[in-house]
């Protein structure tokens, strides 16, 4: 089967022979939805359990994800045609004053790969353009990373910045990053804590259906 066989290329990371079969899943008349959730998505789905596992490593991810962005390009204007819809939008970004960024890219692609649209703002990111980007895009969620304890406080911000905004109660506030934990998740007052990317990817979906 097709789709199969998207899937087993995506998970070793062959973005050229994962563009090729997307392609010919097209010709076939496949629907875009359908090699979207059961080729790339299913495969990308195995590797967020095998990272969480460690099965596999950030390399190994990230030549998955890479691949999954390659059939993904090929579906996109399909899936605006058939009028699909991302489950939901997130906004990441790593938080003012600090530039790190692999877990951060991570967590994005781990999102995407769940069929959630992300907005990325990259690192450095000051609280109110996290807020201003959720309202201006209508996300549900807003993804913070933070990798040194020194910028940690910078989410607490955030959240305090939502509510000032009045969109407290209707976007959800997601942290994560190395010194980061549960504790400092209650404290802070946000929605939620995940200690790896597969974790924060399946947190995004629970927290979409919920808004």
């Amino acid at each position: 089967m097709i789709l199969d066989e998207i899937s087993a290329k995506l998970q070793a990371g062959r973005a050229k022979e994962v563009k090729m079969l997307v392609q010919q899943a097209i010709d076939e008349g496949i629907s875009a939805q359908i090699i979207l959730e059961e080729g790339l998505m299913s495969g990308m789905n195995v590797i967020g359990i095998k990272f969480k596992n460690n099965e596999i490593f950030v390399p190994e991810v990230l030549v998955a994800a890479r691949a999954m962005n390659q059939g993904a390009a090929l579906l996109k204007p399909l899936l605006a045609a058939e009028g699909a819809k991302a489950s939901g939008r997130v906004c990441i970004g790593t938080v003012q004053g600090d530039l790190h960024d692999i877990g951060k890219n991570l967590v994005k692609m781990m999102i995407e790969g769940k069929g959630l649209e992300v907005i990325d703002l990259g690192t450095d990111v000051a609280p109110e353009k996290f807020i201003n980007t959720a309202i201006d895009q209508d996300c549900q969620i807003i993804c913070l990373s933070a990798l040194l304890t020194t910028t940690m406080p910078v989410m607490g911000e955030v959240v305090k910045a939502a509510e000032a905004a009045g969109i407290r109660d209707h976007v959800k506030i997601m942290i994560g990053g190395a010194p980061v934990t549960q504790a400092f998740c209650e404290e802070i007052g946000a929605d939620a804590y995940t200690p790896d990317a597969a974790s924060a990817a399946e947190k995004t979906v629970e927290l979409c259906a919920q808004v």
